[in-house]
């Protein structure tokens, strides 16, 4: 386990190894480097990794879905053309992250070291992007950006990839007890967008910015906002579209946030974007009109009045989500400056794909409240888990059709390359697979670490070079030890199937009591209605009976545990009186169960369907059969028949007033699925259901249950939403001034 410090010119020009070795002129820069094959080497020594390593060809499910990298065909391309490369299937793809952090957690970008990532996708989906298995390959010494020259700093690394590819290296396979011949080869580079067009060198500015459209006839330079913006996104419907044939022009993450509130210095929506609507002689309605001291800039159909910019903001404030879902949003609401502060990329993420399309329910006008929620939505099926091959293309042309809705509503200066790059994300999902396995937010979660590793303030870059050694060593240990959690996985799934037997652990220290007699038999009546072996060993009539068996027809110990908090299935439950002061909500659940359903009372052809249940936690319970334990949670059921509906847009509302069911209130902790359920702005009355991405354990792809289709995220509606009312909107409708907001008036200066 080691490092090398190779020296390096100040100006970038060559890196001091190899002919340079012994040169002794201006070595004034230092990178360290982690060579890469001893770490594959002790990958294999451990059993259980090297078990892993093989999964995509042993147990990756195959169908017409997309789950990982290896259904891409860039994975498919490499087997193709080089079959006796793939012929092994412990043959390592990689994948390559480079970006720019500050060592001393300052966010300022006056120090910027640059560390390389490497990542393996021979892993199940659920370990590939786990801080366990990232390895920091490369660590370049600030405080500037290398730029284009960050390809000096790569040599090493490039070298040893040659070697790996070429001939391989000998390593012990201890899973099949043989050595190995191992090969890689790299397949992706994951960067945020300057970094890609450091490693690509592809432009990323002016007229060329984006890298995939040929002729970026689209691009347009903004007279006032002296900046590149991207337009004309029909050109990417079918041609047989009608509305690519439309007469009628379409004029044209955080950009939509700070636009919406009018964040000096952020909004896309200023003096000089209007002005360059009067230049582009676009929407005159909205021309600034020159005061003799100010200018009044007209209110468009997307500015918020003052009293909903403090809506807005108290909305998403008062929203709580389950643990682990994202940082604490109140705290980036500044209620009485109506700004977003301190957004990190993740937070932007979570404020796009699932709260600001709620958060605006009540406000704004409907055709442009209706563009945004697409874009949502938009971006909450792009980022699934599972998506299905068949909805693609659909989901390519509701992305099109939301460009060009918000090409009507927002100016021009909106669409910078970021929002523009939008067209092509579907292309990449088709190209590479699902973008959760691709984004930059693990990285970026592993560069926190490493920088937590820093000691010695003077000597940012080798403390976390050393620190990072150290826990490489402490992790591969632990491989070897038993009852020890390794590191860099977080919790992990409890290996145990048995529906009646004890799995997660509890949070809060555990009360006994005896409760009433009538609940108690409720619970245990649920046990038994709900444990597989008592059903099929009563079916098949044997003498002998289980234990088990035995055991529940004794019936459960009259003193139950309870408990407040609860982890399971990669979830923390909270019981509902435990959530009141907290800042998250872990008391939500959801359950699909088979029930029989009828048209009306009239109805005398009953079917079994599955039927959605939506609750909240009251009490967790842990039930005594002596020989196992039972952990069960009693909740509150919303009452389904009047309880629950559907809007227009598709979102799944309740009303948690309407408790029902109190005969059936149990269910076993391993089959709850957790939801979160925010307040509808438009009705207090009713609250939408909300459902997070389970996290850090072996799912199986069953995040997408509660969904209507795999290609969208739990407890989300499809993207498609009706759009008549607003692409077919009569030509004389004031569509771009609202009539009920005021203006703007800004010194003339």
């Amino acid at each position: 386990m080691e490092y090398e410090k190779i020296h390096a010119c100040p100006n970038d020009c060559w890196l001091y190894r190899k002919e340079y070795a012994n040169a002794i002129v201006c070595p004034a820069k230092i990178m360290w480097y982690f060579p890469p094959i001893p770490r594959f080497q002790r990958m294999f020594r451990s059993v259980e990794c090297a078990k892993n390593l093989t999964w995509h060809a042993t147990e990756r499910e195959i169908d017409d879905k997309l789950r990982h990298l290896a259904d891409s065909p860039a994975w498919k391309l490499v087997d193709t053309m080089w079959p006796n490369f793939s012929f092994e299937p412990r043959n390592l793809r990689l994948a390559l992250s480079a970006d720019g952090i500050n060592p001393y957690s300052d966010m300022s970008s006056k120090y910027s070291c640059w560390p390389v990532v490497m990542v393996i996708y021979n892993l199940p989906p659920w370990l590939c992007m786990k801080r366990k298995f990232m390895m920091l390959s490369i660590l370049i010494s600030g405080p500037k950006q290398q730029g284009d020259d960050i390809g000096i700093y790569l040599e090493p690394l490039i070298d040893d990839l040659k070697l790996l590819w070429e001939s391989g290296v000998q390593c012990y396979d201890a899973y099949n007890e043989e050595l190995l011949n191992l090969r890689t080869v790299l397949l992706w580079t994951i960067n945020d967008f300057p970094a890609y067009g450091n490693l690509s060198g592809c432009s990323v500015k002016g007229y060329k910015a984006c890298p995939i459209c040929e002729d970026n006839t689209s691009s347009i330079r903004l007279k006032y906002e002296k900046k590149m913006a991207y337009l004309g996104h029909r050109k990417f419907l079918p041609h047989n579209h009608p509305f690519r044939r439309q007469k009628k022009s379409f004029n044209g993450q955080r950009e939509l946030g700070s636009t919406l509130l009018d964040i000096p210095e952020k909004t896309k929506d200023g003096l000089n974007a209007r002005r360059d609507l009067a230049d582009l002689k676009i929407r005159p309605e909205l021309t600034p009109i020159n005061g003799e001291k100010k200018f009044f800039i007209p209110p468009a159909c997307y500015t918020l009045t003052k009293k909903e910019k403090r809506f807005l903001l108290k909305s998403l404030s008062e929203m709580k989500v389950p643990r682990g879902y994202s940082s604490n949003v109140t705290n980036l609401m500044s209620i009485e400056d109506s700004k977003l502060n301190s957004l990190k990329s993740h937070d932007c993420h979570v404020l796009l794909q699932q709260l600001l399309h709620v958060a605006i329910r009540s406000m704004l006008p409907k055709h442009v409240r209706y563009a945004i929620t697409r874009l949502c939505l938009c971006f909450n099926s792009i980022c699934n888990k599972v998506i299905d091959v068949t909805q693609v293309e659909k989901l390519q042309e509701d992305i099109v059709i939301t460009l060009c809705l918000l090409e009507k509503y927002f100016p021009p200066s909106f669409f910078m390359i970021m929002v523009h790059l939008t067209v092509h994300l579907v292309r990449e999902v088709k190209l590479c697979e699902p973008i959760y396995l691709r984004w930059m937010y693990p990285f970026e979660r592993f560069m926190k670490v490493i920088k937590n590793a820093v000691r010695n303030r003077n000597r940012p870059k080798g403390c976390i070079a050393e620190g990072y050694i150290l826990e490489e060593a402490v992790e591969f240990f632990s491989e070897f030890l038993c009852r020890v959690d390794p590191i860099g996985l977080g919790c992990q799934k409890l290996k145990d199937n048995s529906d009646y037997s004890e799995l997660g652990k509890p949070l809060s220290s555990g009360v006994t009591s005896i409760p009433e007699q009538e609940l108690l038999y409720q619970a245990h009546r649920y046990v038994l209605e709900n444990t597989v072996d008592v059903e099929t060993e009563l079916a098949t009539g044997d003498v002998e009976v289980s234990d088990n068996l035995r055991w529940i027809a004794h019936g459960p110990h009259p003193i139950v545990t309870t408990y407040n908090s609860y982890a399971i299935n990669g979830c923390h439950y909270h019981t509902k009186s435990h959530d009141k002061n907290k800042t998250v909500q872990n008391s939500g659940v959801s359950l699909v169960a088979k029930t029989m359903q009828v048209c009306s009372s009239k109805d005398k052809n009953p079917i079994i369907g599955e039927i959605s249940f939506y609750g909240v936690i009251e009490e967790i319970w842990k039930l005594n059969y002596n020989s196992f334990k039972v952990s069960i949670f009693k909740c509150d059921w919303v009452e389904n028949s009047g309880g629950i509906k559907t809007d227009e847009l598709g979102f799944v509302l309740v009303d948690l007033r309407r408790v029902w069911h109190k005969n059936d209130s149990f269910i076993f902790a391993t089959r709850a699925k957790q939801v979160f359920f925010v307040e509808d702005p438009s009705d207090s009355r009713w609250s939408i259901v909300l459902t997070s991405p389970q996290r850090d354990f072996a799912d199986q792809y069953n995040d997408d249950e509660l969904g209507d289709t795999v290609l969208n995220c739990q407890g989300m509606p499809k993207a498609t939403i009706n759009i008549k009312s607003s692409l077919d909107l009569d030509e004389n409708t004031p569509t771009y001034v609202r009539a009920d907001c005021e203006g703007t008036w800004i010194a003339n200066e």
